[in-house]
């Protein structure tokens, strides 16, 4: 939460607070309350400017799942588009009929049912995909009860404890019971035996992760679709499942086909993902998608007139940018599924030298054998003279942005470093991640175990300075 900041340069002389050699401005720029005046364009913009030196470098960060290139032709588009506001559909009608284009273009990579009107919508991120997902849900269930005249005052909400923190704002903000299922030592995902000990009549949604943020695995969606198939028949709990493929999405339709997680299995009601992920778009760009249209409650659809015509509305924000969705449309049309195919292949094998690497050092450990993410995620091993946290810090000199953490309860003694590899991070650049982290390494073991030499070697030099003060040495 912002709070109001004041200090002392708010309130200094225009000497003591020159910005600039008095080349565009000679007067300090107040930094928590408007300027009374106006100033250059020019100066406005070297200010910002100088500022975000200071962020770290894009290139370097891999800490992000967020897309931070794009070729010119897109920014050419983003440019162009900026003025547009997305919900504005009367006034920009091909923008929307382009969004369509992309929600189409999705739930056919999702194998989206032909029998079923597959719907959707983009939103920002996934955050907003996954709580519209998960109200869709939440109300369809209370429908449900409803006409079976049952209570409707304890729905909850099953998933493990390596999902995203939007999963629980959702549980907190639309008041649901959260059953989260713990992870433990070596097991980082859910599977159907789990979700058999928390699902009841009040469950509105299983929900199912393709890519954990936290190790890049995946749930066993498809044993617990399995099993949820078997209870509808065996109870009658139509218990639908989310999966929320925010990091997995765009991957495993080109990497792994064959893998089913999306609307192929029967209880996958709803899927989100992030484009500005692997779908290659700068943020912030998600989307949603509904097996079929009657998953979504028609009370939640606004239906507004107010923009010029009559549209249907399903969103928790509002206004937006249009570029963003156009960004996606042009990556389809440019790439197709070829060019995804070649580049999603191509950063999984650059994913995997780097653990590669990291393991013939001998420091480090996979935490998984399978892995559907490109993504490296390692823990030092117990004879390790350093940890994780030691060697983020150690590489943010060398300007490289890693996140180490430790994973959730019950699992929180497992302290991983994770490196995202995103498509403009090339092999060139992960060699010198490798010789970077191996200058690291040493320095980080010479600190630990340099000082105990030297302590050694100065006791040792003067037991012998004793024995032979008497002797010269000849000058050298």
């Amino acid at each position: 939460m912002f709070k109001r900041k004041f200090d002392k340069a708010d309130a200094l002389t225009d000497l003591d607070t020159n910005t600039y050699g008095e080349r565009w401005m000679s007067e300090g720029v107040p930094k928590f309350s408007m300027p009374e005046n106006s100033m250059e364009p020019r100066a406005a913009y070297q200010i910002i400017h100088d500022e975000m030196n200071l962020d770290g470098n894009p290139a370097l960060n891999l800490a992000s799942f967020v897309t931070t290139w794009m070729e010119p032709e897109a920014k050419q588009i983003m440019l162009e588009s900026l003025n547009k506001n997305f919900i504005d559909q009367d006034e920009y009608p091909q923008t929307q009929i382009i969004h369509e284009r992309v929600i189409s273009m999705m739930a056919t990579l999702f194998n989206a049912p032909k029998e079923c009107e597959c719907v959707g919508t983009s939103t920002i991120g996934s955050s907003e995909a996954i709580m519209l997902g998960l109200l869709a849900h939440k109300w369809s269930w209370r429908n449900e009860r409803k006409k079976q005249k049952k209570d409707i005052s304890n729905p909850n909400i099953v998933f493990g404890a390596d999902v995203h923190s939007c999963w629980e704002k959702f549980a907190l903000y639309f008041d649901v019971e959260m059953r989260i299922i713990p992870m433990e030592d070596n097991k980082y995902t859910i599977n159907a035996d789990d979700v058999a000990k928390y699902v009841d009549e009040n469950t509105i949604a299983v929900g199912a992760v393709l890519g954990t943020t936290f190790t890049g695995q995946v749930d066993d969606i498809a044993g617990i679709n399995n099993y949820l198939v078997k209870l509808k028949k065996k109870k009658g709990w139509d218990i639908p499942m989310h999966v929320d493929g925010a990091s997995g999405g765009f991957i495993a339709p080109f990497v792994f086909p064959e893998l089913k997680w999306d609307f192929r299995l029967e209880q996958v009601k709803s899927i989100n993902v992030s484009n500005h992920k692997f779908g290659l778009v700068y943020p912030g760009m998600g989307s949603v998608l509904f097996r079929d249209k009657s998953v979504i409650p028609e009370e939640l659809v606004f239906n507004i007139n107010y923009l010029g015509g009559n549209m249907a509305n399903y969103s928790l924000n509002f206004s937006k940018a249009s570029s963003i969705v156009l960004l996606q449309y042009y990556n389809f049309i440019r790439l197709g599924m070829e060019g995804y195919s070649r580049i999603m292949n191509n950063i999984m094998s650059v994913a995997n030298y780097i653990e590669e690497k990291l393991i013939e050092t001998d420091k480090f450990e996979l935490l998984t054998d399978t892995k559907y993410l490109p993504v490296a995620t390692v823990r030092t091993k117990k004879k390790s003279k350093f940890d994780v946290f030691q060697l983020s810090e150690a590489l943010r000199g060398y300007g490289w942005i890693v996140p180490a953490y430790t994973l959730p309860a019950n699992a929180q003694n497992v302290a991983v470093l994770r490196m995202v590899v995103k498509e403009n991070f090339s092999r060139d650049m992960a060699e010198m991640l490798i010789e970077n982290i191996n200058s690291c390494i040493e320095k980080l073991e010479a600190a630990t175990t340099g000082p105990k030499k030297k302590e050694k070697k100065k006791t040792a030099t003067a037991k012998k300075s004793k024995k032979t003060q008497d002797i010269k040495h000849p000058v050298c």
